[in-house]
């Protein structure tokens, strides 16, 4: 079994996948400087998986703060999580998303190659083929940015692509997301952004736990069945075992690969309303506002290609997502009361 070191590794998905890790007998380390994550996490992690995770506070970059954790845990592999990483704040924010998300990128794999550790897991986007001629989309669809942030994980797919072809002992796998939902089912660790969430169903939770009146709703006028903007949901432990599976992968001396991790079915954001509604025994409030720049009308993926490479198949519908969401939010305020 190998170590991990999972950079951003206390946030959302990056935790879920400390998880998904341990349970398979991996020994998972965080790194993460806890400007997006509690830091109480280590802590839940340690419960839910039976033994402490080792833990280090710092930015990724900071070349120095890598170097003590690479030295001092040695690890066998990378999962690289730590980014910025919404669609909006990243209109207003672009240069802060361009020195995290590829600035600290490159500081992170100079720390790498210093230590002689040349495979990594990349988190990606679905963001990285802007408005998709296709859906569903394969990978082999073109990449074009309509937004900073999707221009940040073009540029990281393409510096890790440069970085393969001249040194043919990196060995990286791109894991290119659709929309990441739901929670552990233990209701102990799942998305709990600091601050205004910027993605859909912890919006939602919000509305259906009583702390935002209504969602609103970004434009009911796309070219898709009811309006509203559509896209691939995928359970967050399921997202969690592709890492693994990827990881595994590399370990195993193969090559690299690019890949899609997503159900193949979209939903639109009154779909995902209605099936939280579900969850929570009633109907959820909502009001139509006006189109967020940088949207586009339908994300989807193809998943076939991780199927064939890695085994992948996502395994939780989006009732499920929501079930265990609310699961969370209720656990949450059980805490905290």
């Amino acid at each position: 079994m190998a170590v991990i070191l999972l950079t951003g590794g206390a946030g959302y998905v990056g935790s879920h996948a400390c998880v998904a890790l341990a349970a398979a007998g991996h020994s998972p380390v965080l790194f993460d400087d806890f400007s997006n994550a509690r830091e109480d996490v280590p802590d839940r992690l340690a419960r839910l998986t039976g033994a402490p995770v080792p833990c280090y506070r710092g930015d990724v970059r900071d070349p120095a703060a890598l170097g003590r954790v690479l030295a001092a845990q040695n690890p066998d592999a990378v999962m690289h999580f730590a980014a910025l990483k919404a669609v909006g704040e990243s209109m207003d924010r672009p240069l802060d998303y361009m020195a995290v998300n590829i600035a600290g990128l490159v500081t992170l794999l100079g720390a790498m190659e210093a230590a002689g550790l040349r495979r990594l897991v990349y988190s990606s986007s679905a963001t990285v083929y802007g408005v998709p001629d296709v859906t569903p989309t394969p990978e082999s669809a073109p990449r074009r940015a309509v937004n900073p942030y999707g221009f940040t994980k073009i540029k990281g797919e393409e510096i890790l692509e440069q970085l393969a072809a001249s040194d043919p002992r990196w060995a990286v796998g791109v894991l290119r997301y659709f929309n990441p939902a739901g929670a552990h089912e233990s209701a102990m660790i799942g998305e709990d952004p600091s601050g205004r969430p910027n993605n859909l169903v912890p919006l939602i939770a919000r509305v259906a736990a009583g702390q935002l009146r209504r969602l609103e709703v970004f434009g009911d006028d796309y070219s898709t069945p009811d309006g509203t903007g559509v896209r691939d949901y995928i359970h967050v432990m399921d997202l969690a075992e592709g890492h693994r599976l990827s990881v595994e992968r590399l370990l195993a001396g193969a090559p690299g690969h690019v890949l899609n991790l997503g159900t193949g079915r979209g939903h639109s954001v009154l779909e995902v309303l209605a099936a939280y509604g579900r969850a929570v025994g009633r109907e959820l409030p909502y009001r139509v506002v006006p189109r967020r720049p940088g949207d586009v009308p339908v994300y989807c993926a193809d998943p076939a290609r991780a199927e064939a490479e890695l085994g992948f198949r996502a395994r939780r519908d989006l009732d499920e997502i929501c079930r265990s969401s609310w699961a969370w939010v209720r656990g949450q305020a059980a805490r905290r009361a």
